[in-house]
């Protein structure tokens, strides 16, 4: 019997249309999967893993800041230098997060963060000075040179958020990155709290819980040194993040006139983001500080921070919801989101009726007319749950926000811009209002423009929501104003795979 040469192996070459991990990513460290195929963290440099990290610096830093305002007045018993330091904050965060989007697209994402992280510490450290000796300028520096580094901290912090993750990822994403970012302010309530824990009278917190917030926000400004820049970032389909490949001052300068030129409609959101901190003086020093003794607050700044994390964890993966469109999920957010304004707002003024800000001021402590609440005082209960809710609320709106506009575009130019609009205008906001609060406006007027703030700047928003948002956003619309092309942000197996289906 003749023996017959063996065959030689045969190998299949896949159709161009499919690729696998290997053909999506480059080589190298950072493009290597970690963890498990039951716990995926992604690669180093893929949306998921650098959208944890950037969650746990604003965890550490202004998630550490917002436990410490949290307890009105920075943690101080006379809220009048934190409310002077706030408006310096806010009035340079307004002007500098208007520009931040052309500052962070120049600079690259890392640098803002890391540079945004050591404006918390030294706001910090200005405070624990302050408690010893009379430095006004010293504060007022920190709070207006936090606000330069916040701009650019959050306006990078939203650039990740929003054009990293694929269309149909957007909302999950805002709901890990707010749920770890909120973990922050949680355990930051805590140390207070405990430090605390025997204080029943309104005092100024001990200078160890200042001193643990400044190592903590320090450590966060460190970890922001090992963020990837945009330029480096791969997502799960192998697609890239749309920047300018030699982007100068002019061209970004000039990007923020084509953002607006690109989505007009864009400026009917303006209200919405003026009003998307306008609440927080409000909520922090009309209630949580005027109200209640310094352990009770630290309380009610912890559950404050929880509710956000309980919020997003829901509300995130509803706007990404399959099976719904796009455009029809838009609708639904927005239709919930007045209901939440009309339903708690008006539980805060049911609660607000009950006080002025006379008679729970100073003179009425020391008159012995009022003593602040305790969580063993009866009737607590009913303003925990609200404080509860006001915190819910907030995850939703700022949550809301965000996503519309994450589905206005996926360009992380663009969206650079988009969030320094949004955290100037925010910003601004918040100006204004601790100016009002420093001027001891009455606290029933302080809820009113809250209630009618939040309100009319959702009916100014209805065409956005009603007529610009579609269920998906072309990559031809993304590309323009950018010198990106499709080759650049798309493998060539996601390209084949396009032209077949006629999406390119």
């Amino acid at each position: 019997m003749a023996e017959t040469e063996p065959k030689a192996p045969t190998t299949e070459v896949a159709p161009e249309s499919t690729f696998t991990d290997e053909v999506l990513r480059p080589r190298g460290w950072m493009y290597k999967r970690l963890g498990s195929d039951k716990f995926n963290l992604g690669w180093y440099a893929s949306p998921k893993f650098q959208l944890g990290m950037v969650a746990f610096v604003c965890f550490l830093c202004p998630g550490m800041f917002n436990a410490l305002s949290g307890l009105g007045g920075g943690g101080k018993a006379d809220a009048k230098l934190a409310d002077n330091m706030n408006t310096a904050l806010y009035s340079t965060f307004a002007v500098v997060g208007f520009f931040a989007g052309t500052i962070v697209n120049r600079l690259g994402v890392r640098a803002a963060l890391s540079f945004g992280g050591i404006g918390y510490c030294i706001y910090s450290i200005s405070l624990l000075v302050s408690v010893h000796k009379y430095v006004p300028g010293f504060n007022i520096f920190a709070g207006a040179f936090l606000g330069v580094c916040a701009g650019l901290l959050w306006t990078a912090q939203g650039t990740i958020m929003m054009s990293y993750p694929l269309e149909q990822s957007k909302g999950r994403y805002f709901a890990w990155f707010w749920g770890i970012f909120n973990v922050g302010a949680c355990l930051g309530s805590l140390i207070p709290l405990g430090q605390n824990i025997n204080v029943k009278t309104n005092a100024t917190v001990s200078d160890s819980t200042y001193i643990a917030f400044i190592v903590l926000m320090f450590i966060g400004a460190c970890l922001a040194l090992f963020i990837c820049d945009a330029d480096k970032i791969v997502r799960e389909d192998g697609s890239r993040v749309i920047l300018m490949k030699s982007p100068s001052w002019w061209t970004e300068i000039y990007g923020l006139w084509e953002t607006i030129k690109a989505e007009p409609y864009i400026i009917l959101l303006f209200p919405m983001f003026w009003s998307s901190n306008w609440f927080y003086t409000y909520q922090q020093n009309g209630i949580n500080g005027a109200y209640f003794d310094t352990r009770t607050k630290s309380l009610n700044g912890f559950l404050y921070w929880f509710a956000q994390i309980v919020a997003a964890v829901i509300i995130g993966p509803l706007l990404d919801v399959d099976g719904v469109r796009r455009s029809l999920r838009a609708k639904i957010a927005f239709g919930v989101l007045f209901t939440l304004t009309m339903v708690i707002w008006g539980g805060g003024y049911a609660w607000q009726k009950h006080y002025t800000r006379e008679s729970v001021g100073a003179d009425a402590i020391a008159a012995g007319t009022f003593t602040p609440w305790d969580w063993t005082t009866k009737g607590y209960v009913g303003p925990m749950f609200l404080y509860f809710f006001y915190g819910m609320y907030d995850a939703v709106w700022q949550g809301t926000v965000y996503w519309f506009m994450g589905a206005l575009g996926n360009s992380g130019r663009r969206l650079a811009n988009l969030a320094g609009f949004y955290k100037g205008l925010q910003s601004a906001g918040s100006a204004v209002m601790w100016s009002l609060d420093s001027k001891e406006t009455p606290f029933m007027n302080l809820l009113a423009s809250n209630w009618g703030i939040l309100s009319g700047s959702l009916i100014v928003a209805l065409p956005v929501v009603f007529m610009r948002i579609r269920d998906t956003v072309p990559l031809e619309d993304d590309l323009k104003g950018t010198d990106e092309t499709i080759e650049d942000v798309l493998p060539p197996g996601a390209i084949a795979e396009k032209r077949v289906t006629g999406e390119i």
